[in-house]
Parts: structure tokens; C-alpha cells; sequence
């Protein structure tokens, strides 16, 4: 059963229909939309500031997401995919974003509705990923637009398919 806790008098709110993996962490200052998937090994630790996660998001095995004390929050919009091993501190993913595999992206960035963020790339604090494009590097810069019709197909499949996945442990 998955570990959720409260501290600093927050108690974690999580949405209906949603799946946590038996080793997800959930602590404090954490609201949980509907149709969403922590899994394993996933720690959400709202000890220090907010995290407010929207509807559909799937957050990938070992993602860990924190926040600076009284400097940041953490603020994630709908259908959001953050991949495996992925870092996030006090960032706005937007709706429909991709997060990919072992990213880290950091405090007051902002990634757009329909953006991609590569895999391994370091989004550094304050950097605004335009929507509907690609970023990759250390650190990451834009790559190329990607049509949106298209970015918005992809992420949200992938949002709906671990939906799917989760229906599987229920």
C-alpha cells in the first residue's frame, strides 16, 4: 500500500479512479487530480510547499518531485506524461506535456501545453519552454516545433495507455 502522510498539518488529497503503486509516496501539501498513476518507487513530498497535479497524469517509476521552502511550488496541468527517473522542483508543466525519460527540470521553469522535454535533458530554473516544441540537452534548448495536432496525439496517448496500465493492479 502506498505511503501517504501528512505533515505540517497538510493531508494529501488524491482524486478518484487514481492508482498509486505500493511504494509511491505522497506527503503534505499534495492534491491529486482524477484518473491519475503514481508509480513505483514515485515520490511526491509536499513538506515544504504545494503540489497540485491535474486530471490523467501518469508519473513514471522513481520520478521524484519537491519544491523550495516558501520559493516555489510545483503546478501540473492535465494528460501529463513524466517518464521514468525524473526530477521536477518546482516547475509548471502544462497541460498535455512530456516529460521524458531521467529529465530534470527545475524551480520556476515553465513547460508548455503540448511541449516535449527529451530524455536526460536538465530544464534549468526560470527557462520557459515554448508550447508544442521539443527540448533536449544539458542544458536544455529548443530543438524543432512539433505540429500540434500531432504533439497533442502522441502525449495524450500516452497519458490515456497508462491509465489503461493501471487498470491492470486495481
Amino acid at each position: 500500500m502506498a505511503l501517504i502522510k501528512s505533515v505540517r498539518g497538510f493531508t494529501p488529497k488524491i482524486g478518484e479512479d487514481t492508482y498509486l503503486a505500493d511504494n509511491a509516496v505522497v506527503i503534505g501539501d499534495v492534491e491529486i487530480g482524477k484518473a491519475c498513476s503514481l508509480w513505483f518507487g514515485t515520490v511526491l513530498r509536499g513538506d515544504v510547499n504545494s503540489i497540485r497535479i491535474g486530471d490523467g497524469v501518469n508519473i513514471q517509476d522513481g520520478s521524484v518531485l519537491h519544491t523550495l521552502y516558501e520559493k516555489s511550488v510545483i503546478a501540473i496541468g492535465n494528460d501529463v506524461s513524466i517518464g521514468h527517473n525524473v526530477t521536477i522542483h518546482g516547475a509548471r508543466i502544462c497541460d498535455g506535456a512530456l516529460i521524458g525519460m531521467g529529465a530534470v527540470v527545475l524551480d520556476h521553469a515553465v513547460i508548455g501545453e503540448g511541449a516535449i522535454v527529451a530524455a536526460g535533458s536538465v530544464v534549468l530554473s526560470h527557462t520557459i519552454v515554448e508550447p508544442g516544441s521539443i527540448y533536449a540537452g544539458a542544458p536544455a534548448r529548443f530543438v524543432k516545433k512539433v505540429e500540434p495536432g500531432q504533439a497533442k496525439e502522441i502525449n495524450q496517448k500516452i497519458a490515456r495507455n497508462y491509465h489503461m496500465y493501471a487498470s491492470w493492479y486495481k
